[in-house]
């Protein structure tokens, strides 16, 4: 197995680009992370050192595999796709020979988890599970019961809310989850961060009667014909309304009459958001974890 690390992410799309194509919806994240930051870096954006792009080639050089290392967010986490069981080893041994401080891996399985044991046996720590995650696919989608209001797109106007809203989302995710507040690792946006998100990435308020926003989704620009939801996030005083239901469920349909395929993440141990989801027609593809390489002593 061949492992070729990359800074340039336009030069990953171009070695990775079919690969990436070749199964759209389980390669989503990195597609869409590889497609935005070549669009930043065409516009003179620096990114930080720390970022890298995997390529994983077989003997015969053809692509089986890829990842990438640009979490914005502490401990920085590498996120993998699938890759054969070897590659996955191999790359735990070359992250500790690279001498980068790694102390968490996300992505998908068993890939994830390969890479993280053996660069916890190199670095003499142990593997925990620090989230579950499951990857799905909107099959037909089935419409939720009706509810007032609308969907609306937020604006600059908006920022504010939209950053409190976002800062709000991790904490309460890891509570509705049954994990202490503040534990999972989340992107911390600034206001400039949140205003890039407006203006480059699809955010949407669930609106009620009078326009007061009770909701929020987003859904990333589609890569490779598929544009993934998220995040999801209904403040505690409006749950169990509906809100979330009509929000995703208009936000999939637009994707969907646009000519892309909708996909979403869901934590495993919130059984409220995978019981919605599901209910609107989306199917699991692929299990994924975001796992913490701790300490062994």
């Amino acid at each position: 197995m061949q492992l070729e690390f990359l800074t340039d992410p336009t030069e990953f799309l171009a070695a990775a680009g079919d690969h990436l194509a070749a199964n759209p919806v389980i390669s989503t994240v990195v597609a869409t992370l590889a497609h935005r930051t070549a669009a930043q870096v065409a516009e003179g954006k620096v990114q930080p050192e720390r970022n890298w792009w995997l390529v994983v080639r077989d003997e015969s050089g053809q692509v089986v595999g890829a990842g990438m290392r640009t979490a914005p967010f502490e401990p920085y986490p590498p996120f993998l796709l699938p890759m054969p069981d070897e590659a996955a080893i191999a790359l735990g041994k070359s992250l500790h020979e690279r001498g980068e401080e790694y102390a968490a891996i996300n992505g998908a399985l068993p890939a994830a988890q390969l890479c993280a044991t053996e660069l916890a046996r190199h670095q003499g720590g142990r593997v925990e599970v620090g989230q579950h995650t499951r990857l799905h696919e909107l099959g037909e989608l089935i419409p939720p019961r009706p509810v007032p209001g609308e969907l609306r797109r937020a604006t600059e106007a908006d920022v504010d809310l939209v950053q409190a809203w976002y800062e709000a989302f991790g904490a309460d995710a890891d509570e509705q989850a049954g994990r202490p507040r503040g534990t999972s690792f989340h992107e911390a946006r600034d206001r400039e961060g949140t205003l890039e998100n407006i203006a480059t990435k699809n955010i949407y308020f669930w609106v009620d009667e009078s326009g007061r926003p009770v909701h929020l989704t987003g859904a990333n620009p589609p890569s490779f014909g598929v544009a993934r939801v998220g995040p999801v996030y209904t403040p505690p005083e409006q749950r169990g309304r509906g809100w979330a239901s009509a929000a995703v469920a208009e936000v999939s349909r637009r994707i969907v009459a646009e000519g892309a395929r909708a996909c979403l993440f869901t934590d495993q141990a919130n059984p409220t958001s995978n019981k919605i989801y599901a209910a609107l027609g989306y199917r699991p593809v692929v299990d994924m974890a975001n796992l913490v390489i701790v300490d062994g002593s």
